[in-house]
């Protein structure tokens, strides 16, 4: 005996009263499983709910702070790229005024000028924050201080002070952009 062919239709019978047992089954309700959240006293999940506020208070608090920090900090250091980049014009304009004749050679409004236009300069970088070092008789200190050489002490108290200075340092906002270059008496 031959087995036929099932036919298109039966299939699609069967297929359909598989469908109709899944969606039954899952139409079928569960045991309520009960909430662990709701086992718990009211009182405790308000406290709960409480301190979870207050900690992302506090969080939000302290990255508003930091950020608040982080701009100013950065608003301070912006300008130090640029000055940075001045102080050799700064250099150049002490060379120039250290250069004039003193015997009166020189026409006297030129160096007036030069004077004047030298002082509103470095006002300009003083109210930005720019802190010239004081390093003549000052103790050699790694942290500000570059020493280019070493020479026998003119006298015993400037041993391990800085007797000459060859390039300024400075300050801006507390921080070193330019170590002073100097010469260290041993």
């Amino acid at each position: 005996m031959q087995k036929r062919p099932k036919k298109k239709e039966d299939n699609e019978k069967v297929h359909d009263e598989l469908i109709h047992e899944e969606e039954a089954h899952v139409a079928e309700p569960d045991e309520e499983v009960e909430n662990p959240e709701t086992s718990e006293n009211p009182d405790e999940k308000i406290a709960e709910l409480n301190d979870r506020f207050l900690r992302l208070y506090s969080e939000f608090d302290n990255y508003r702070k930091r950020t608040i920090k982080e701009r100013i900090d950065l608003s301070k250091t912006a300008s130090a790229e640029i000055i940075t980049d001045l102080l050799p014009v700064l250099d150049d304009f002490e060379r120039a005024i250290r250069a004039f004749p003193d015997d009166g050679t020189m026409n006297p409004s030129l160096r007036e000028g030069i004077l004047l236009i030298y002082n509103k300069f470095l006002n300009i970088l003083t109210q930005k924050g720019l802190v010239q070092m004081k390093t003549i008789g000052e103790p050699f200190d790694t942290d500000f201080h570059e020493a280019i050489t070493n020479i026998p002490a003119p006298s015993p108290d400037l041993k391990g002070k800085v007797v000459d200075e060859i390039e300024k340092g400075y300050l801006l906002n507390g921080k070193v952009i330019r170590y002073a270059k100097v010469v260290v008496g041993s």
